[in-house]
């Protein structure tokens, strides 16, 4: 059985102060982790990032609002997962000041034993992207590297 993990948007009924009086509403998303396992994905409970409501994960991209459970002390948090990393790799992580999904991600992928590289930040001006990647292997040895881009920009 092949465990995988993905970052996916899951829609709030909140709405962010800027989106108020925009019409349509525009209604405020935010970035959770979920495990799939045997095609379904695993069901979780998340917190919005914004009003702190609880979200019962169902699905890729699907949610429900859990009535009646208004605090999240179960809710896993950065400083939860923090304390199973190797110390460099948490204490880097935590100066790139990364959602918690991101956390859950490098949690699933050391815990997996996964090789993967994870974007942790881009910047881009004209055709050029430097990109800073932090590349684990399936061993939990890591690294981070730079990588500049020259990209094509294709007129028609």
């Amino acid at each position: 059985m092949e465990l995988e993990g993905t970052r996916h948007l899951i829609e709030c009924h909140c709405i962010l102060p800027q989106y108020r009086n925009k019409n349509p509403i525009t209604y405020h998303k935010f970035v959770v982790f979920s495990i799939i396992e045997d095609d379904k994905v695993k069901i979780k409970m998340a917190q919005c990032n914004n009003c702190g409501i609880i979200h019962k994960i169902t699905d890729i991209c699907k949610s429900e609002i859990v009535h009646g459970m208004e605090e999240g002390n179960s809710i896993r948090s950065i400083e939860d997962i923090i304390v199973s990393f190797p110390q460099k790799l948490g204490d880097f992580l935590n100066q790139q000041k990364l959602d918690l999904s991101m956390w859950e991600y490098v949690e699933f992928v050391l815990e997996n034993k996964k090789e993967v590289e994870i974007i942790l930040s881009k910047d881009q001006k004209d055709d050029i992207t430097q990109l800073k990647i932090l590349h684990i292997k399936d061993d939990g040895s890591f690294k981070i590297k730079n990588e500049t881009r020259q990209d094509e920009v294709v007129i028609s």
